[in-house]
């Protein structure tokens, strides 16, 4: 697609997860930018059982095919695994902007897990030039909203987005990412 800017959209975990419930992310994502992005929306391996060790290979396949400007979003464990991804291994190209939505903070003060666990110096292995969104909605009864902030305190530019009355979907209403990936949409 000449002349689109690239989106790629990385799934949640779980049974069902890609189909089920991110390609309503996705889909709304698409609505709301239109044809000027191009919404690249990969399955990751066994989605439910998701792991940094099948399905980083994935992410950076996928990243590999991206060129400068193109925007990466990360929706709950698979924003955690995106993440972990890029700190360990930057990609060539130049990001836009690294989105999390709903990513759960695996680590100090979030959840434990080794495979998943971010490193402390997060921030420092992320570009400092691109910008960082992390959207959570308050009513999240999966990943608690707090770890948006613990994501802030290990990203110090990371503006995040807390949204009122939103659950772990966002309610499948992307108007608010929609806006940060094109601040021109009203």
């Amino acid at each position: 697609m000449t002349g689109t800017q690239q989106i790629l959209f990385i799934q949640g975990g779980g049974a069902g997860a890609h189909d089920a419930w991110d390609q309503k992310l996705v889909d709304g994502l698409r609505r709301e930018l239109g044809e000027a992005y191009e919404v690249r929306y990969p399955r990751m391996p066994d989605e439910d059982d998701p792991s940094h060790a099948r399905w980083g290979p994935a992410l950076r396949r996928e990243l590999a095919e991206l060129g400068d400007g193109a925007v990466v979003v990360g929706h709950s464990v698979g924003g955690t695994i995106l993440v972990h991804a890029l700190a360990e291994q930057p990609p060539e190209c130049a990001l836009a902007a690294i989105v999390l939505i709903a990513a759960p903070f695996v680590g100090d003060g979030g959840w434990p897990g080794s495979e998943f666990e971010l490193p402390t110096d997060l921030g420092a292995r992320l570009p400092r030039e691109t910008p960082v969104h992390v959207f959570h909605g308050l009513a999240d009864e999966i990943a608690p909203p707090l770890h948006a902030d613990l994501y802030a305190r290990v990203i110090p530019w990371a503006q995040v987005h807390r949204l009122p009355g939103r659950d772990h979907q966002l309610n499948n209403s992307m108007s608010d990412v929609a806006k940060v990936i094109s601040p021109g949409k009203p």
